[in-house]
C-alpha cells in the first residue's frame, strides 16, 4: 500500500475516524488558505507536542481538508488552526491565532473555552481579533473516540406516538440532589440516571426527554447570584459547542472520551427498563455569539456558511434565537452537518427521538425568510430521512423573531413532525385557573386541537400536550405564585416571562393554610387529569408528580442547585399525588379512547355510533355561548380507534367555579352503571394505592383496578374547582 496515499487521508467521513493503523482527520473549510492539525499529550497540556500542516495539493479534496496520522489511538487529543481571509463585511472571519474545535468531534476533554478566554482578557487580549492562547491547560481538546461498544442487541425502542408518555427532565438535576440516594461520586451523571428508573416505571413513563446533553460550556454566564455572591452558570445547556459529543462533565468517568460509552450504557439500561431516550437538541444557534463573541469553531472555519448573516453587511449576525446568532440551517453544507449529527445519535448512541429547540429557525432560508410548506428543505429531509424514519421528531414551532408555526410546521408532503402545543398549555391553564369563557377553548384542546392539526393528513398525535416545561413555572409553582421570583438569577428579575397564567390562590408562595393548600392540590390534580386524558401525546415535567418547586423562579437556566434539582423527599411527602399520577397514566394506557389516532368525527347521522358528546350541568346539549367555568363530555367506547378493543364509556366533568354544582349524569344503556375513577376533591389516600394495584397485577391490566361504585346514578355533587372521571361498567 502506498504510504503517501495513506498519509494524505480521506475526505469522508468528516471528523476524526479511528482506523486500524491510525486516525483519519477530515474538516470542511471552503475559503481556508492554511490548515494545521495540532496533537496534545494530555488534557491539561499547555501546548501541543506535534503539528501537521496540511498541503492543499495533497490533503484537500474539493472543500474538505484531510490527513491520515499513523499509530494514533483512541483517546488522542487534537485541535486545529485555520487561516484565510479576514473580511467581516463579507462574512469571513478566519483567524490563525485561534485554536478551533472539530465540528464533528465525538468527545471533548474537561475545561472551559470561556474560562480560558476570560483569563486572557485580564491580560488585555481580544477574544476576536488577536490574543492567541499561550496556555492551553484549561482549554478543551477534541478526543478521538472508538465507536466500538457492546450493545447486547439493543436498538431504539420506537414506541408509537399513541403509546408514548414523555417525562421531561434535566440529566444532572434528576440525581444531583443528596436526596436522590445515589452515591455522591456519581450523582448527576449518566451512570446515576438509571438508578432512579423504578420511579419512572412506577409512574408508567415510556420516554424521558432530556434537556441538552450535547457538549456545552457552563461558564459563559457572566452573572453572579446577588444573594450569595456565587457565580451563576449555564445549567440548562442551550448553547451547543459539540453536536456529536455527549457532555463530558455529566460523566462519572472523567477520562477523555469516557463520556461516550457512559452515555451509551445509560441508554442501554433505560432501554432494558422499557424507557426511550429523547434528546432536546439545539441546532438553531451556537455558543460563539454575535460579532462581539468568541471564535472557537464555525466562525473560524467558514463563518458565512454556518451562520445567517445580513446580505448588506455580513459583519453582523441574524439573531432569530435571541442568543446572538442563528445557524444557517438550509445552506447545503450546514443542512448535511445537521443530518449527520442526527444520524450519529441514532446509529451510534441509539437514541429514540429529538425535540428541536426553536425549530422554526430550521425552516428559514439562507436569507432568513420563512420557507413555505411546499419547500421546507431541512425539515422535510429530517422527516423523510431513511435512517430517522422511526425516530420521534418534535418541534418547538416558533423562534425568538416572531415566526410562530404552531399547527403549520413545514415538514414536506409526508409531514410526520409533532409539535409542542403552546395553545394546549395556555388554554388549559386559563380554564383550570377559572378564567371566564374558556370552556370552548379547553374543549378544543382536550379533543386534540383539530383547529391546529386536522389538515393535510395530520392527526391528534401531532400535538405534544403539556402544562409545564423546563421553561416556566413548575406545576406546584403555577398554583402557588402570581409573579415570577427570579431575583437570584442576577438580572434584577427582568428575565423570564411575565405572562404565566398562574394564580397563588390567596398567598404568594409556600403556605401552611390548609384551605389554600387543599385548593392548590385540587387544581394540580385537574391539570394532571386533563394532561393524561386529552387526545395527543402527554409530556410531564419531571418532578411535577411530587410537587417540585423552584420557589417561584420561572427561568432557572442558571441555577445548578436545589432550586433546579429534584428533591426526592417530595416523592414520599406527596406520595398520594405520585400515586394519582400513576393511576391516570395507567388509565390512559388501558383505554384507547384517550389515545386516538384520528380526530373525532362530527356525526349527525343518528344511525351511526357517536364518538363524543358534550353536556351542560343538566346533561343536555350545552349552549357554548353561555358555558362558563364548566366542561363535561362523554367518550363512547365506539370512539376507540382500536376496533379490537372492548372499551368503556367515560364521563369527564369539571367545575372551575367557586361554587359547588349538582349536575345530572348522562344516561347509560340498560345494565350499565357509572363507577367513580377519580374525583380531584377527594383525598387520594381513600383510593387503592398504585402500589397495591401493581402488587395485584394491575400493571399488566390497569383496566382491572377496582373503582368505587356510584350508588346515586343520576346526580352528582361536583365541588368547586374539581374534576371527575366516571367509567361505565
Amino acid at each position: 500500500m502506498n504510504e503517501n496515499i495513506i498519509k494524505n487521508g480521506s475526505p469522508l467521513p468528516l471528523g476524526a475516524s479511528l482506523c486500524k493503523d491510525g486516525v483519519n482527520f477530515s474538516i470542511y473549510s471552503k475559503d481556508a488558505t492554511k490548515v494545521v492539525l495540532y496533537l496534545f499529550e494530555k488534557e491539561n497540556s499547555k501546548t501541543y507536542y506535534k503539528s501537521y500542516e496540511l498541503n492543499p495539493e495533497e490533503n484537500k479534496t474539493g472543500d474538505i481538508w484531510h490527513i491520515f496520522v499513523p499509530e494514533l489511538k483512541a483517546g488522542s487529543l487534537y485541535l486545529y488552526k485555520v487561516d484565510g481571509p479576514y473580511n467581516p463585511p463579507k462574512g469571513l472571519r478566519f483567524n490563525f491565532h485561534k485554536y478551533l474545535f472539530d465540528p464533528y468531534a465525538k468527545a471533548f476533554t474537561q475545561g472551559s473555552v470561556f474560562r480560558s478566554y476570560n483569563k486572557q482578557h485580564k491580560n488585555g487580549f481580544s477574544s476576536n481579533n488577536g490574543g492567541e492562547l499561550k496556555d492551553l491547560s484549561d482549554f478543551p481538546k477534541c478526543v478521538v473516540v472508538d465507536d466500538d461498544f457492546d450493545w447486547e442487541g439493543d436498538k431504539p425502542l420506537n414506541y408509537p406516538l399513541e403509546e408514548t408518555i414523555i417525562y421531561e427532565t434535566h440529566l444532572k438535576g434528576f440525581t444531583a440532589s443528596p436526596t436522590s440516594g445515589v452515591k455522591k461520586e456519581i450523582a448527576g451523571t449518566y451512570k446515576a440516571f438509571p438508578e432512579k428508573v423504578e420511579h419512572l416505571k412506577k409512574l408508567g413513563i415510556t420516554s424521558v426527554e432530556l434537556l441538552p446533553v450535547f457538549e456545552f460550556d457552563e461558564n459563559e454566564n457572566p452573572n453572579s447570584n446577588p444573594r450569595t455572591g456565587n457565580a451563576l452558570i449555564n445549567y440548562w445547556g442551550y448553547s451547543t459547542i459539540g453536536f456529536f459529543a455527549p457532555k463530558t462533565t455529566y460523566s462519572a468517568d472523567k477520562k477523555p472520551g469516557a463520556s461516550v460509552n457512559e452515555f451509551k450504557q445509560m441508554v442501554k439500561e433505560l432501554h432494558k427498563a422499557g424507557i426511550e431516550v429523547i434528546l432536546d437538541v439545539v441546532y438553531n444557534h451556537t455558543a460563539e455569539g454575535n460579532e462581539h463573541g468568541y471564535t472557537f469553531e464555525f466562525r473560524g472555519l467558514q463563518n458565512d456558511v454556518y451562520y445567517s448573516l445580513p446580505q448588506n453587511d455580513a459583519q453582523y449576525y441574524m439573531n432569530y434565537s435571541g442568543c446572538g446568532n442563528s445557524v444557517n440551517c438550509n445552506h447545503p453544507v450546514t443542512h448535511n452537518f445537521i443530518l449527520d449529527s442526527l444520524r450519529y445519535w441514532v446509529l451510534q448512541m441509539h437514541v429514540d427521538g429529538f425535540r428541536f429547540d426553536l425549530a422554526s429557525i430550521l425552516t428559514r432560508n439562507q436569507n432568513g425568510s420563512p420557507i413555505s410548506q411546499e419547500m421546507p428543505s431541512l425539515t422535510e429531509a429530517i422527516s423523510e430521512d431513511p435512517i430517522l424514519s422511526k425516530t420521534k421528531i418534535i418541534a418547538e414551532p416558533w423562534d425568538c423573531a416572531g415566526l410562530y408555526q404552531l399547527g403549520g410546521f413545514p415538514g414536506g408532503k409526508n409531514n410526520r413532525w409533532s409539535e409542542w402545543n403552546g395553545r394546549f398549555r395556555d388554554d388549559i391553564r386559563r380554564f383550570i385557573r377559572g378564567d371566564e369563557n374558556t370552556s370552548t377553548a379547553a374543549a378544543t384542546r382536550v379533543t386534540g386541537s383539530s383547529d391546529c392539526y386536522n389538515h393535510d393528513g395530520r392527526s391528534p398525535l401531532a400535538s405534544i400536550n403539556f402544562i409545564t416545561a423546563h421553561d416556566g413555572f413548575t406545576l406546584n409553582d403555577l398554583v402557588s405564585y402570581n409573579y415570577k421570583h427570579n431575583e437570584e438569577n442576577g438580572e434584577s428579575n427582568r428575565d423570564g416571562s411575565d405572562d404565566n397564567l398562574s394564580y397563588n390562590h390567596g398567598f404568594e408562595g409556600e403556605c401552611t393554610n390548609p384551605k389554600i393548600e387543599n385548593l392548590r392540590l385540587k387544581k394540580i390534580k385537574s391539570f394532571l387529569l386533563y394532561l393524561f386524558t386529552s387526545q395527543g401525546v402527554p409530556m410531564l415535567l419531571g418532578g411535577d408528580e411530587m410537587r417540585r418547586t423552584q420557589k417561584g423562579n420561572n427561568n432557572a437556566y442558571c441555577q445548578d442547585n436545589e432550586i433546579s434539582w429534584i428533591d426526592w423527599t417530595l416523592a414520599e411527602k406527596n406520595k398520594d399525588l405520585v400515586d394519582f399520577t400513576a393511576r391516570l397514566i395507567a388509565l390512559r394506557k388501558a383505554h384507547p379512547v384517550f389515545r386516538r389516532k384520528t380526530f373525532f368525527k362530527d356525526i349527525t347521522d343518528k344511525n351511526l355510533a357517536p364518538e363524543i358528546a358534550w353536556y351542560d350541568i343538566n346533561a343536555k346539549v350545552p349552549d357554548w355561548n353561555k358555558t362558563n367555568r364548566f366542561l363535561a363530555f362523554k367518550l363512547f367506547a365506539s370512539s376507540s380507534t382500536d376496533s379490537a378493543a372492548d372499551d368503556n364509556d367515560f364521563y369527564i366533568a369539571s367545575n372551575m367555579d367557586i361554587y359547588d354544582l349538582t349536575i345530572s349524569l348522562p344516561s347509560l344503556p340498560e345494565g350499565k352503571k357509572w363507577y367513580l375513577v377519580e374525583d380531584t376533591s377527594i383525598e387520594t389516600s381513600t383510593y387503592t394505592s398504585i402500589d397495591t394495584c401493581l402488587d395485584e397485577g394491575f400493571a399488566e391490566n390497569p383496566a382491572e383496578i377496582k373503582y368505587e361504585k356510584l350508588y346515586a346514578q343520576k346526580r352528582y355533587v361536583l365541588l368547586a374547582n374539581s374534576t371527575i372521571i366516571l367509567m361505565s361498567k
